[in-house]
């Protein structure tokens, strides 16, 4: 992994959870759980290069085209 992808992961996630006010630990479980995880490990390089908000509308397009429910 790069140097600041961590950074990264983890302000996706506290945006996430902010966004839907949850728990970092939920918003984390839920992102894991609907592939939102995977989609930020596998498109970082375009993902990083949005706002945080962009991307966490990203993810959160992608946990609904896998079963989630938040939108």
């Amino acid at each position: 992994m790069e140097r600041y992808e961590i950074p990264f992961f983890n302000a996706c996630i506290k945006a996430f959870g902010k966004r839907f006010s949850m728990s970092r630990e939920k918003a984390y479980d839920y992102m894991k759980r609907y592939s939102g995880i995977a989609f930020l490990i596998e498109f970082y390089d375009a993902e990083h290069l949005q706002s945080i908000e962009d991307t966490v509308d990203d993810v959160i397009l992608v946990c609904k085209n896998n079963g989630g429910s938040l939108s």
